[in-house]
């Protein structure tokens, strides 16, 4: 009856990596800038698994007897985009990033997504999500030309108005637009994000959004524990990121509280096996947009949330919080930022107050995992399973 249960708090980085600067992304630490731009963070049940123990953050006491265990982990693949550090954490180390187009994409590029689709674009710039269709909302809504953007990460991001283009053909669009960019403009993702409102002063986006990634390059931890025969189910959007690959349930959800709510529903559903969960609000919400109220609160309700997930614990589960990278919202930049994450471990027949350290790679999460469950690593990282059972 072992279970295993991973939630990705989207864009909540621990501090910077050595190579951060390489990204433009020195002095960047998600919670600890986050935790001191409002006076110290409140996050009891966080602090109580560990959280202020591994670094530094205001408002958080490091001398508290964990009932977690805890450490960091560094990211080993370059980039700091949402697939390469999901991919890390489920076993792939990239060893060359994925292509970004500060300048915008080719035009052969653009000429044949206009022949595949029959749409005209606007943009076709790097551009936060919120501004370009405040900037070229309306000029869509009069033409009927689609919004294609990109950003420092490896995206190919399409934005329309709903009543202009319904829900299911701007998937439709993005699934071709995965289907072409193959080779040398292999996109981590393309994503669609819908939007409604009826002027530049009102438009918004839709909870619709939707990713199209690209498959894994090689076995990754779902795939192994589906092959071995245990149950292994995504929420949110880690169906897309891992493009469903080795995924046998997937729960759609499109917003923190859908989410949380999504995996109490799951465990009463799921009794033995890996379920893993991504909240994105932390990330698309309030880090991609500099707010920092709104990061703080999305926080404070996973925090207040958190008891509630601790209940339904027993027997050999284990509760592993993680992230992606980092989104640090009171740095200048709306992008991804290139940190460590942390790592909350949590079990009732688990050690408690357990520092396992800086860890080299992602990876290392799956290597645990697969120890945990008797299977098959990928091959990359190291079990710290010991230092925790």
């Amino acid at each position: 009856m072992k279970r295993v249960i991973v939630i990705i708090i989207d864009g909540v980085g621990i501090g910077e990596l050595p190579d951060a600067a390489r990204y433009g992304d020195q002095n960047s630490n998600t919670l600890s800038n986050t935790a001191r731009a409002v006076n110290g963070a409140q996050l009891p049940n966080l602090q109580k698994l560990g959280l202020g123990k591994i670094a530094a953050v205001p408002g958080l006491d490091g001398t508290v007897k964990a009932i977690g265990n805890y450490g960091k982990l560094a990211e080993r693949s370059p980039g700091k985009d949402s697939t390469t550090g999901h991919w890390e954490l489920a076993g792939i180390i990239l060893d060359h990033p994925f292509p970004t187009y500060p300048n915008g994409f080719p035009d052969e590029v653009i000429a044949e997504f206009t022949k595949r689709t029959g749409y005209e674009i606007l943009g076709n710039i790097p551009a936060s999500g919120t501004e370009i269709i405040k900037d070229l909302g309306e000029e869509h809504l009069r033409t009927g030309k689609l919004i294609v953007y990109t950003s420092a990460d490896s995206v190919f991001q399409i934005a329309a108005h709903s009543d202009v283009v319904p829900l299911e053909k701007l998937y439709e669009i993005c699934q071709e637009a995965r289907d072409m960019l193959t080779g040398k403009h292999a996109v981590a993702r393309v994503i669609a994000r819908p939007f409604e409102g009826t002027s530049a002063a009102d438009f918004k986006r839709t909870k619709y959004r939707k990713d199209f990634s690209l498959e894994p390059f090689g076995r990754t931890l779902h795939l192994n524990l589906k092959d071995a025969g245990w149950q292994t189910v995504g929420i949110g959007k880690i169906n897309d990121l891992y493009a469903l690959s080795g995924i046998q349930k997937s729960v759609y959800t499109k917003t923190n509280p859908e989410g949380m709510e999504a995996i109490l529903k799951e465990m009463d559903r799921t009794e033995s096996g890996f379920i893993m969960a991504n909240l994105v609000d932390f990330d698309m919400l309030y880090g991609h947009r500099n707010d920092v109220p709104g990061f703080y609160g999305a926080l404070k309700e996973f925090d207040q949330w958190l008891p509630s997930l601790l209940e339904k614990l027993s027997g050999e589960d284990i509760l592993m919080i993680t992230a992606d990278h980092g989104n640090d919202p009171t740095m200048p930049s709306t992008d991804h930022s290139r940190e460590y994450v942390p790592l909350l471990i949590y079990g009732p027949e688990l050690k408690q107050n357990q520092n396992i350290g800086t860890r080299e790679t992602f990876a290392d999460l799956q290597a645990t995992i697969a120890d945990y469950f008797g299977i098959k690593s990928t091959g990359n990282g190291t079990s710290f399973l010991p230092q925790i059972v």
